[in-house]
């Protein structure tokens, strides 16, 4: 892993102080690349730091929405309905240590089922970091879901170690809101009419003490989010793969009036993988 943005103060004191003397542009970058952690594994410490909720300010929290995303080279956001084969181990790393940096991971229906979510397991490398915060041992997964058509009997329902979340709309089905308490799950209304309303959600969520959240998609979801204005931050792995076909992209749904220009805040390079952290400016 090596980060190529941004380039911080120490990084060319130490490639021109460390080790042998190195002639040629070559030898410089090599050392470059070795004070920027070049040719090792990140640890799950690095990751973490590197990828930090930002400060809040005195007083109540406030709520940050972070997406984690995937991308191949030309656009697709998954291959064949899934979007492990876009992976990395690297990329795993990082999905890994921003779920257990977060309080809530929210997910769209059709991804629960498309993926074959599962309940978050308990890190024990972020065990005590967690504790010291103040979260539960592992995130909660929040589904986003008009009908509540889901299959309470997954993993995701029977065996949490926190209770479930299903963010769903005033007019849900009863009988749906019924059988879902009934395995567990705890529902919250989030909207008037069918749908979940993005600003309600995000409001319900760090009502509960949720303000570190974390959504995974999928793509309609976060075109949703992005549609209302609550996204807060975007990590993009760009895949180095290809994949053509008629893929979705990361964010679906209807365009915004104006798009959304966001700021590069980091970029991180592992075997042709980029791992990019996008802010509001």
């Amino acid at each position: 892993m090596r980060r190529l943005f941004p380039v911080t103060e120490e990084t060319a004191p130490r490639a021109a102080a460390g080790g042998p003397h190195v002639e040629g542009a070559g030898g410089a970058a090599a050392q470059a690349g070795s004070a920027r952690g070049e040719g090792r594994e990140w640890s799950l410490a690095e990751l973490a730091a590197a990828y930090a909720y930002p400060e809040t300010a005195q007083g109540a929290p406030q709520p940050w929405l972070r997406a984690n995303m995937v991308s191949s080279l030309d656009g697709a956001a998954q291959h064949e309905g899934r979007s492990q084969p876009l992976s990395s181990a690297a990329d795993m790393r990082i999905f890994g240590t921003l779920r257990a940096l977060a309080d809530v991971v929210l997910v769209g229906a059709e991804t629960v089922r498309q993926e074959g979510y599962r309940p978050a397991r308990v890190r024990t490398e972020f065990a005590a970091a967690r504790a010291a915060a103040g979260q539960d041992p592992v995130p909660a997964v929040a589904i986003v879901s008009a009908s509540l058509e889901l299959d309470f009997s997954l993993p995701l329902f029977t065996s949490p170690l926190v209770p479930t979340l299903l963010l769903t709309g005033a007019t849900a089905a009863p009988d749906r809101i019924a059988a879902a308490e009934r395995a567990g799950a705890r529902v919250l209304v989030a909207g008037e009419g069918a749908g979940v309303e993005p600003v309600r959600a995000i409001r319900a969520l760090a009502g509960l003490g949720h303000t570190r959240l974390l959504t995974e998609g999928g793509p309609r979801l976060l075109g949703q989010l992005i549609a209302a204005d609550v996204l807060d931050e975007l990590c993009l792995t760009l895949s180095p793969t290809l994949t053509a076909g008629g893929a979705q992209r990361i964010a679906g749904g209807p365009s915004v009036a104006v798009p959304h220009r966001f700021a590069l805040a980091s970029l991180l390079e592992e075997d042709g993988f980029l791992f990019g952290r996008y802010r509001r400016p």
